[in-house]
């Protein structure tokens, strides 16, 4: 897969390559049926004025990049400039019209058809709902949020369902009937995401999951639709350099969990923040728990292993089933738990679960075995949390009989409070660390490795500092021993390297057998 400009902006985001046949494996983004809307019944649902009236419109773009023919162009206001300022790109893409704020209409010619409101993104939620005809009235809908473990959820819910009448919406891009659709961002912006919602209407699908990221509820990517049921997972440390603090943080995953856009909160009370949810007497929840807390949900008679996990799920009113699954870790058993208690709660049986998760093996980069011919492990994953790292690494553990070598970087333009963090959880767990760069953007990466290794300070572990993510990869192979396992955390199934000069080609993986091949040449030399 080759990805867009992951983690250079708060969200990850991703798009998949789109040539001629993949285009016939793809499913638009977009409903094929046509919805056109008045300007003058747009201004109305939003209490906007129309400045200059123009034709009706067939759709809704927020970026000059999204814009189609006939399309409202939403010019909103940015962190550095105003969206007003490409107006005339959106309409030579093919606009039709273009909503903006009074600020914004300054900026746009006089000829121009023209929605005046008080504040674009405020609007925009309703405004894209009620445009696409409220979809998810239609569908079952399932929202997840948490630091850790959004993407393995929805993939969960996806593979419990066998893919069949089921829509994904994620980071790693969107899904229907396990057909990809082309998305960018970990949760859309709301026109994208109703066009997709209306989509997946058109195409059949009654259950969808999608990852709901803090900063889309701060941005008000999901105003206007209210999930069937909210999942939330955990609370770590992330995404400080966009709520500005840990509260503020709690408090953008807690507005999800609010009647006004969930009609029940499944919350996770073998995390703190989860048990302060499931206390606020303002919300509707249910809980669960893997630990033998007093839950709604529980996982029991827990049996974990190298090789996968098994165990019983059961519920409030009494179901109850055995699962397996090939995947390893206590997370793993915590995020089946809450995939398949929500699916029981939008009408999707909890022993109908068991047969599609028997042999999910998770998504791509997410706790994946490599392949390699050696006498050692090799484990890639896309953690790049202090949390996340943490408990991978203990998951591994049990499962290990030599030593881990953790392969780890930390991120340029954001959080850079997390960097030691990271340092010292990876150190905590491991036997050796090799601290070294992932995606050092415009930051210097020799600044971010230190900040990291001065976080592995009065560890046990060995430690080294390798500039180059490739060197990096090749100095752990060439620790490695018969029985150790190799974690390379941070990329998953990225295939890039964001750096000052730009973006250039890496696979972890890759790396991984090029340094496989180098070893053995140089034994067999």
């Amino acid at each position: 897969m080759v990805d867009g400009l992951a983690r250079r902006s708060p969200e990850r985001a991703r798009e998949a390559p789109v040539t001629n046949d993949s285009r016939r494996q793809q499913h638009d983004e977009r409903p094929d049926a046509t919805f056109t809307r008045s300007l003058a019944d747009i201004a109305a649902r939003i209490d906007g004025d129309v400045v200059t009236d123009g034709p009706p419109v067939t759709g809704i773009a927020l970026s000059t990049a999204g814009v189609r023919p006939g399309d409202l162009f939403i010019a909103a206001a940015g962190a550095s400039t105003h969206g007003a300022r490409y107006v005339a790109d959106a309409l030579a893409a093919g606009a039709a019209a273009v909503l903006t704020d009074p600020a914004g209409a300054a900026l746009v010619a006089a000829d121009v058809p023209l929605i005046v409101v008080a504040d674009p993104r405020g609007v925009l939620g309703r405004l894209s709902v009620w445009f696409y005809d409220h979809p998810a009235a239609a569908l079952k809908t399932i929202g997840v949020t948490g630091t850790q473990g959004k993407t393995s959820t929805t993939f969960l819910i996806d593979a419990a369902l066998g893919e069949r009448e089921s829509g994904l919406i994620g980071s790693m891009g969107s899904k229907i009937d396990g057909i990809p659709v082309p998305t960018k961002l970990t949760t859309p912006e709301a026109p994208a995401m109703q066009a997709l919602l209306a989509r997946m209407r058109e195409q059949g699908v009654r259950w969808v999951s999608s990852e709901v990221s803090s900063q889309a509820i701060s941005m008000r990517r999901v105003d206007g639709l209210v999930f069937d049921v909210a999942v939330f997972l955990n609370l770590g440390h992330d995404h400080l350099d966009f709520h500005g603090s840990q509260e503020n943080y709690r408090a953008a995953k807690r507005e999800l969990l609010t009647p006004a856009m969930s009609r029940l909160a499944l919350v996770n009370v073998d995390d703190q923040a989860g048990r302060r949810f499931h206390e606020d007497p303002e919300l509707v929840t249910e809980s669960f728990s893997i630990t033998g807390r007093d839950a709604d949900w529980r996982a029991v008679d827990i049996e974990l292993g190298p090789d996968g996990s098994a165990f019983t799920v059961v519920g409030p009113e009494g179901q109850s089933a055995r699962f397996t699954t090939p995947i390893i870790g206590t997370f793993t058993v915590s995020n089946i738990l809450a995939a398949v208690a929500a699916l029981d709660r939008v009408g999707y049986p909890l022993d109908r679960s068991v047969a599609g998760l028997a042999d999910f093996t998770g998504p791509e980069g997410r706790v994946q075995f490599v392949p390699v011919d050696a006498d050692f492990r090799v484990v890639i994953d896309a953690g790049h949390k202090p949390e996340a790292i943490n408990a991978l690494l203990c998951a591994l553990r049990p499962a290990t009989p030599g030593r881990i070598i953790t392969v780890i970087g930390s991120n340029g333009n954001r959080d850079a409070h997390k960097r030691p963090l990271m340092g010292r959880f990876s150190a905590m767990a491991s036997d050796i660390v090799v601290v070294t760069d992932d995606n050092p953007a415009d930051e210097d990466p020799a600044t971010i490795r230190r900040a990291v290794v001065a976080g592995t300070r009065g560890s046990r572990a060995e430690v080294y500092d390798v500039a180059g993510r490739a060197e990096a990869i090749h100095h752990a192979v060439d620790l490695a021993q018969p029985g150790d396992l190799l974690v390379i955390v941070g990329k998953g199934d990225e295939r890039h390297q964001i750096t000052a000069h730009g973006i250039v080609p890496h696979s972890d993986p890759d790396e991984v057998e090029w340094a496989l091949q180098r070893r053995r040449e140089a034994s067999d030399a």
